[in-house]
């Protein structure tokens, strides 16, 4: 189990995601949070639970790193 980042755009209903799961919720809303700056058109942004295994981690100064399995 992991977490997503995701984000909603305009007055589509769908949510849009990039490749990178975490161990951890609020990770996952972080990098969501920080995806809403860097696209246009973004209402809303959330973390959704996962099958995917963990591929990234969120160090403390918002910087990801692809973790090497």
């Amino acid at each position: 189990m992991s977490w997503k980042p995701e984000v909603k755009t305009g007055s589509d209903p769908k949510w849009y995601g990039n490749a990178l799961r975490f161990a951890t919720r609020e990770e996952a809303e972080q990098s969501a949070y920080s995806l809403m700056y860097r696209w246009t058109t973004v209402v809303d942004y959330r973390a959704a639970e996962c099958d995917d295994p963990v591929s990234h981690v969120l160090w403390s100064n918002g910087e990801t790193k692809r973790i090497d399995q």
